[in-house]
Protein backbone atom coordinates (compact mmCIF):
# COMPACT_ATOMS: atom_id res chain seq x y z
CA UNK A 1 0.00 0.00 0.00
CA UNK A 2 1.26 3.51 -0.96
CA UNK A 3 1.57 6.13 1.31
CA UNK A 4 -1.71 8.59 1.53
CA UNK A 5 -2.97 11.30 3.51
CA UNK A 6 -5.09 10.49 6.97
CA UNK A 7 -6.52 13.46 9.07
CA UNK A 8 -6.93 12.73 12.26
CA UNK A 9 -9.64 13.23 14.03
CA UNK A 10 -8.00 13.72 17.89
CA UNK A 11 -5.12 15.95 16.99
CA UNK A 12 -7.54 17.54 14.12
CA UNK A 13 -4.05 17.23 11.12
CA UNK A 14 -3.16 16.16 7.94
CA UNK A 15 -1.24 13.34 8.51
CA UNK A 16 1.04 10.56 6.14
CA UNK A 17 0.55 6.98 7.17
CA UNK A 18 0.75 3.87 4.98
CA UNK A 19 0.94 0.17 6.39
CA UNK A 20 4.44 0.24 5.20
CA UNK A 21 4.96 2.61 7.98
CA UNK A 22 3.03 0.66 10.39
CA UNK A 23 0.99 3.27 10.56
CA UNK A 24 -2.34 1.93 9.07
CA UNK A 25 -3.81 -1.98 9.01
CA UNK A 26 -6.44 -3.24 7.00
CA UNK A 27 -8.54 -6.48 6.47
CA UNK A 28 -10.96 -7.57 4.10
CA UNK A 29 -13.68 -9.71 4.74
CA UNK A 30 -15.80 -11.17 2.10
CA UNK A 31 -18.51 -13.73 2.28
CA UNK A 32 -21.75 -14.57 -0.19
CA UNK A 33 -24.83 -14.07 2.06
CA UNK A 34 -28.52 -14.17 1.11
CA UNK A 35 -28.68 -10.22 0.13
CA UNK A 36 -25.42 -11.39 -2.14
CA UNK A 37 -21.88 -10.71 -1.75
CA UNK A 38 -20.52 -8.34 0.55
CA UNK A 39 -17.25 -6.90 1.48
CA UNK A 40 -16.27 -5.57 5.00
CA UNK A 41 -12.92 -3.43 5.21
CA UNK A 42 -11.59 -2.80 8.47
CA UNK A 43 -9.30 0.00 9.40
CA UNK A 44 -7.05 0.95 12.58
CA UNK A 45 -4.74 3.71 12.13
CA UNK A 46 -2.22 5.06 15.16
CA UNK A 47 -1.53 8.76 14.40
CA UNK A 48 2.11 9.37 13.88
CA UNK A 49 2.03 12.80 15.62
CA UNK A 50 4.27 11.87 18.53
CA UNK A 51 1.98 14.75 20.84
CA UNK A 52 -1.09 12.55 19.48
CA UNK A 53 -0.05 8.95 19.05
CA UNK A 54 -3.88 7.98 19.63
CA UNK A 55 -5.72 5.14 17.25
CA UNK A 56 -8.86 5.28 14.98
CA UNK A 57 -10.58 2.06 14.12
CA UNK A 58 -13.74 1.77 11.59
CA UNK A 59 -15.39 -0.51 9.29
CA UNK A 60 -17.00 0.07 6.14
CA UNK A 61 -19.47 -2.46 4.10
CA UNK A 62 -19.03 -2.67 0.54
CA UNK A 63 -20.70 -4.51 -2.26
CA UNK A 64 -18.72 -6.67 -4.30
CA UNK A 65 -18.30 -6.89 -7.54
CA UNK A 66 -15.88 -8.81 -9.96
CA UNK A 67 -13.93 -9.25 -13.12
CA UNK A 68 -13.06 -12.69 -14.33
CA UNK A 69 -11.85 -14.43 -11.11
CA UNK A 70 -10.88 -11.59 -9.68
CA UNK A 71 -13.37 -9.56 -6.92
CA UNK A 72 -13.59 -6.02 -6.30
CA UNK A 73 -14.48 -3.87 -3.60
CA UNK A 74 -17.83 -2.26 -5.21
CA UNK A 75 -20.20 0.40 -4.14
CA UNK A 76 -20.11 1.61 -0.56
CA UNK A 77 -23.02 0.99 1.48
CA UNK A 78 -22.22 2.08 5.10
CA UNK A 79 -19.29 3.25 7.43
CA UNK A 80 -19.22 2.33 10.95
CA UNK A 81 -16.76 4.77 13.06
CA UNK A 82 -15.91 2.65 16.10
CA UNK A 83 -12.99 5.07 17.50
CA UNK A 84 -13.75 7.54 18.17
CA UNK A 85 -17.47 6.52 17.78
CA UNK A 86 -18.43 9.80 15.90
CA UNK A 87 -16.81 12.41 13.34
CA UNK A 88 -17.06 15.29 15.81
CA UNK A 89 -14.24 16.73 15.94
CA UNK A 90 -11.37 17.94 18.12
CA UNK A 91 -11.21 22.12 19.15
CA UNK A 92 -7.93 23.42 20.88
CA UNK A 93 -9.66 26.07 23.24
CA UNK A 94 -11.74 25.47 26.04
CA UNK A 95 -15.47 25.73 25.33
CA UNK A 96 -17.86 25.29 27.57
CA UNK A 97 -18.93 21.64 29.02
CA UNK A 98 -22.79 21.83 28.18
CA UNK A 99 -22.20 22.89 24.30
CA UNK A 100 -19.76 19.93 24.02
CA UNK A 101 -21.37 17.78 25.17
CA UNK A 102 -24.59 18.71 22.66
CA UNK A 103 -22.37 18.58 19.76
CA UNK A 104 -21.02 15.46 20.77
CA UNK A 105 -23.80 13.71 21.14
CA UNK A 106 -26.02 15.22 18.31
CA UNK A 107 -22.76 14.12 16.32
CA UNK A 108 -22.62 10.81 17.67
CA UNK A 109 -26.59 9.93 16.80
CA UNK A 110 -27.06 12.42 13.32
CA UNK A 111 -27.59 8.81 11.05
CA UNK A 112 -29.08 6.82 13.96
CA UNK A 113 -31.86 8.94 14.89
CA UNK A 114 -31.43 12.23 12.78
CA UNK A 115 -34.72 13.70 14.68
CA UNK A 116 -32.76 13.88 17.68
CA UNK A 117 -29.79 14.98 16.26
CA UNK A 118 -31.06 17.64 14.93
CA UNK A 119 -32.67 18.80 18.26
CA UNK A 120 -29.89 18.82 20.00
CA UNK A 121 -27.82 21.14 17.45
CA UNK A 122 -30.32 23.51 17.34
CA UNK A 123 -29.75 23.38 21.53
CA UNK A 124 -25.98 23.24 20.96
CA UNK A 125 -26.75 26.94 18.62
CA UNK A 126 -28.70 28.45 21.25
CA UNK A 127 -26.11 27.31 24.02
CA UNK A 128 -23.37 29.14 21.64
CA UNK A 129 -25.25 32.39 21.34
CA UNK A 130 -25.89 32.81 24.86
CA UNK A 131 -22.34 31.68 26.50
CA UNK A 132 -20.11 33.73 23.77
CA UNK A 133 -22.50 36.57 22.85
CA UNK A 134 -24.77 36.73 25.76
CA UNK A 135 -28.09 36.56 23.54
CA UNK A 136 -32.08 37.05 25.01
CA UNK A 137 -33.28 33.86 25.40
CA UNK A 138 -36.04 33.16 22.33
CA UNK A 139 -36.66 30.99 19.56
CA UNK A 140 -33.16 29.98 17.84
CA UNK A 141 -34.49 32.61 14.79
CA UNK A 142 -34.79 35.62 17.32
CA UNK A 143 -31.28 34.38 19.23
CA UNK A 144 -29.45 34.80 15.64
CA UNK A 145 -31.61 38.11 14.78
CA UNK A 146 -29.53 39.18 17.56
CA UNK A 147 -26.30 39.42 16.31
CA UNK A 148 -26.85 40.34 13.15
CA UNK A 149 -24.53 43.31 12.06
CA UNK A 150 -22.53 42.15 15.30
CA UNK A 151 -20.92 38.75 13.57
CA UNK A 152 -18.26 38.51 10.62
CA UNK A 153 -19.77 38.93 7.46
CA UNK A 154 -18.60 35.79 6.71
CA UNK A 155 -19.74 33.80 9.33
CA UNK A 156 -23.21 35.96 9.24
CA UNK A 157 -23.30 34.48 5.89
CA UNK A 158 -22.85 31.31 6.43
CA UNK A 159 -26.11 31.69 9.23
CA UNK A 160 -27.98 32.94 6.74
CA UNK A 161 -27.39 30.35 4.33
CA UNK A 162 -28.32 27.53 7.12
CA UNK A 163 -31.18 29.61 8.09
CA UNK A 164 -32.70 30.06 4.51
CA UNK A 165 -32.36 26.76 3.50
CA UNK A 166 -35.76 25.57 2.92
CA UNK A 167 -34.90 22.14 4.84
CA UNK A 168 -34.51 23.88 8.00
CA UNK A 169 -36.10 27.09 7.97
CA UNK A 170 -39.08 26.39 9.43
CA UNK A 171 -37.48 24.71 12.94
CA UNK A 172 -35.38 27.58 13.33
CA UNK A 173 -37.99 29.21 14.63
CA UNK A 174 -38.39 26.52 17.55
CA UNK A 175 -36.93 26.08 20.79
CA UNK A 176 -33.28 24.33 20.31
CA UNK A 177 -34.95 21.24 23.05
CA UNK A 178 -37.87 20.54 20.74
CA UNK A 179 -38.09 16.99 18.59
CA UNK A 180 -39.57 17.63 15.01
CA UNK A 181 -39.29 16.03 11.94
CA UNK A 182 -35.67 16.07 10.32
CA UNK A 183 -34.53 15.71 6.83
CA UNK A 184 -31.76 13.08 6.36
CA UNK A 185 -29.25 16.09 5.62
CA UNK A 186 -30.13 18.64 8.38
CA UNK A 187 -28.31 17.57 10.88
CA UNK A 188 -25.05 17.39 9.21
CA UNK A 189 -25.88 20.59 8.05
CA UNK A 190 -26.28 22.15 11.77
CA UNK A 191 -23.35 20.01 13.20
CA UNK A 192 -21.19 22.08 10.54
CA UNK A 193 -22.38 25.40 11.29
CA UNK A 194 -21.79 24.80 14.95
CA UNK A 195 -18.32 23.13 13.99
CA UNK A 196 -17.76 26.95 12.21
CA UNK A 197 -19.08 29.09 14.72
CA UNK A 198 -16.72 27.09 17.82
CA UNK A 199 -13.79 27.73 15.02
CA UNK A 200 -14.72 31.26 14.28
CA UNK A 201 -15.53 32.65 17.98
CA UNK A 202 -13.78 30.28 20.51
CA UNK A 203 -10.76 29.58 18.59
CA UNK A 204 -10.43 32.72 17.05
CA UNK A 205 -11.22 34.42 20.50
CA UNK A 206 -7.95 32.44 21.88
CA UNK A 207 -5.93 33.06 18.96
CA UNK A 208 -6.56 37.21 19.09
CA UNK A 209 -5.91 36.98 23.02
CA UNK A 210 -2.61 35.58 22.09
CA UNK A 211 -1.86 37.66 19.48
CA UNK A 212 -2.37 40.80 21.71
CA UNK A 213 -0.44 39.01 24.59
CA UNK A 214 2.56 39.00 22.16
CA UNK A 215 1.75 42.54 20.81
CA UNK A 216 1.74 43.81 24.42
CA UNK A 217 5.05 42.02 25.03
CA UNK A 218 7.05 43.62 22.01
CA UNK A 219 5.54 46.82 23.07
CA UNK A 220 6.97 46.55 26.60
CA UNK A 221 10.53 45.46 25.57
CA UNK A 222 10.23 48.08 23.15
CA UNK A 223 9.56 50.79 25.84
CA UNK A 224 12.15 49.08 28.30
CA UNK A 225 14.74 49.62 25.75
CA UNK A 226 13.86 53.18 24.96
CA UNK A 227 13.89 54.32 28.20
CA UNK A 228 17.69 52.98 28.68
CA UNK A 229 18.75 54.99 26.23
Amino acid sequence: MSEYLWHCPFCDTDQAVSSEGMQASFADLTADNADGPRRLVVKFVVCPNPTCNRFSLDVSLHLLTSSGSRAYTGKHVKTWSLVPPSQAKSFSVAVPSHILEDYHEASLIAEASPKAAAALARRCLSGILRDFWDVQSGSLNDEFRQIKGTADPLTWEAIESVRGTGLINGHMEIEGAEILDAEPGEPKLLIGLIEMLIQDWYVGREARRKQLAEIRQIAGAGSAEQKQE
